[in-house]
């Protein structure tokens, strides 16, 4: 490599790590108050506070990573995983609190889903007193967190099984596990799945570290009494004392030790787990029949799980189906609840249908723009910063430094939004259009990366030599060859920073220090009030914004298609 490619390299790190690095900086000297850490053990909520932060994280995480599993198994055995994954943008797309909020338009008191059982079955001619959102005990944010979550570990799933050398070798190793006497569901389980899940660890520390630190939904479905720790973090740095401030630093501080321990004790439970496999490691027949004997017990546990799986009817997948149906009734509610007028309980269908709510986002059409805007940039950033790095920095650059660029990925929110707003205080880039676009970019890098590195990881080097042995350069390689296979790629990994960019709420409301909203912020500032068709046209906007960029990353990434020649009549 010469030494100019080697020099834009450092550059590019620079451009990354001198951002991340000050923003880290600025929190730390913030954490430095003994009072505020005082304050924080003394306050009666932080009990609680973290236990309910533990309980719906780590419960929601576990839920999307059996479900994921049992997916991934079903429909790798009975060969319909290409098919069932196909609808995986349009669940993509579902921002989080798009998704809150249609849960809560059919799980609330007033709700779909008590409305189409009363007053018949329940004899209720008014909402009862339920916790069925905000519950105490966090079930509703928990099912939010599945909903969303599950989506995402599919997809970084696809993109690493998807890859041509990882499907082959995976597929001629679960035929020789059957060969040798397996089950489907046992050959998947001791073969395929221990090989793929080391290779989720990032995303799984990704949906982890959302879990443990989401604001937005918990605000929406999340418990109140007393909330998550995220949330109380939120609330004492929006409080205008300082002293209080201080003390939701320290709380976000906490917070952030305990993702980084959650998250160190699932990298070790996952290395320990891929250690166990039995015929993807090397060695002689009767030495990999000697290892399936040792094996330990959680895979013991997932070989029994996936042959339970192995077991449900055999179309469609039960699981998915769940998935699907519960994403479709979201959809619909929003959709419903966006056009509708006077609606009292117990009434299924709205007594008046209007488009007031639109007219009114159509009025505040700067809101839709910033987001539009906000989104095409920073994906766009982030996509060209990637292709530049993935394509200039050495390999071993890429993997020493790939953790420090996925840190937005697994620390708290609560926490980075603290330095890029000190740090865009001393740069005086607080409340300009160019300092948020930096904080969502900031926040979009991390998932850009993650979807470009296994497909370029998967492209044969061969390649390049094959070109250069026909007299062409690196550029010609690039714009012929290596681009227009790996455009699929490079289309989605730019709709869904498109769609992160959409979905960001805290970095919107501390960079750009109020003045700009977004469909994001109106639908969750909404979500605390009555105006149920508004809200629910910002929640539905929300969703729209994504799912176009979806369909747009689909268009550009489809196959060439290459005229057929007709053969030439040979001539006497």
């Amino acid at each position: 490599m010469s030494a100019l490619a080697l020099f834009a390299a450092w550059l590019l790190a620079l451009l990354v790590a001198v951002p991340i690095g000050a923003a880290l900086w600025a929190v730390g000297a913030q954490m430095l108050h003994a009072a505020a850490w005082q304050a924080l053990w003394a306050d009666p909520q932080i009990g609680r506070a973290w236990g309910m932060t533990l309980w719906t994280g780590l419960a929601s995480t576990t839920l999307a990573w059996i479900t994921v599993a049992h997916v991934l198994a079903s429909g790798f055995i009975r060969q319909q995983l290409g098919r069932w994954l196909s609808h995986l943008p349009a669940l993509l797309a579902t921002p989080h609190a798009a998704m809150a909020i249609g849960l809560v338009l059919w799980l609330s008191p007033s709700g779909w889903a008590l409305r189409l059982v009363s007053p018949g079955l329940t004899g209720f001619d008014a909402p009862p007193p339920w916790f069925t959102t905000q519950d105490p005990w966090g079930l509703g944010l928990i099912l939010a967190l599945w909903l969303k979550e599950v989506p995402f570990l599919l997809w970084v799933a696809a993109t690493q099984m998807q890859r041509e050398d990882l499907r082959r070798r995976w597929q001629a190793e679960y035929a020789l596990a059957q060969t040798l006497g397996r089950t489907p569901a046992q050959a998947f389980a001791q073969i395929i799945w221990p090989q793929l899940a080391p290779r989720l660890r990032w995303p799984l520390l990704a949906v982890l570290a959302y879990g443990l630190t989401v604001v937005d939904m918990a605000l929406i479905i999340g418990p109140a009494t007393p909330p998550t720790l995220a949330v109380l973090a939120w609330q004492w740095l929006s409080d205008a004392d300082l002293f209080t401030q201080s003390q939701g630093v320290a709380a976000a501080g906490w917070l952030t030790g305990t993702v980084l321990v959650a998250g160190v004790l699932m990298v070790v439970a996952l290395r320990a787990f891929a250690a166990t496999r039995t015929f993807a490691s090397r060695g002689s027949l009767p030495q990999r029949q000697a290892t399936d004997r040792k094996c330990s017990f959680p895979q013991k546990t997932l070989t029994w799980l996936l042959h339970f799986c192995g077991r449900l009817p055999p179309q469609p997948n039960a699981m998915w189906t769940t998935l699907l149906t519960t994403y479709t009734a979201v959809w619909f509610a929003l959709t419903v609840g966006s056009v509708s007028g006077v609606w009292p309980f117990p009434q299924v269908w709205p007594e008046l249908w209007t488009l007031g709510a639109w007219q009114q986002v159509a009025s505040s059409a700067h809101t839709v723009w910033t987001t539009l805007g906000l989104g095409v940039a920073s994906a766009s950033v982030c996509l060209l910063w990637s292709v530049a790095w993935l394509e200039l920095a050495p390999r071993r650059w890429q993997q020493a430094l790939q953790p420090w660029f996925l840190l937005p990925l697994v620390l708290p929110s609560v926490l980075w939004v603290v330095g890029l707003y000190s740090l865009a205080l001393h740069t005086r880039l607080e409340g300009q259009w160019l300092g948020l676009c930096l904080a969502h970019a900031v926040m979009v890098l991390p998932y850009v990366l993650l979807a470009l590195v296994p497909a370029y990881q998967a492209v044969d080097p061969r390649q390049a030599a094959l070109v250069a042995s026909l007299g062409h350069g690196r550029w010609v390689y690039l714009w012929r060859v290596k681009w227009p296979l790996l455009k699929r790629a490079i289309a989605s990994a730019w709709a869904v920073g498109f769609a992160v960019s959409v979905a960001q709420y805290l970095p919107t409301l501390y960079v750009g220090a109020g003045r700009f909203a977004t469909v994001t912020t109106e639908a969750v500032t909404l979500a605390a009030g009555a105006q149920r068709s508004l809200m629910s046209a910002y929640a539905a906007l929300q969703m729209l914004l994504p799912i176009a960029a979806f369909a747009l990353a689909a268009w550009l990434g489809r196959p060439r298609r290459f005229e057929k020649i007709a053969p030439t009549k040979a001539t006497p």
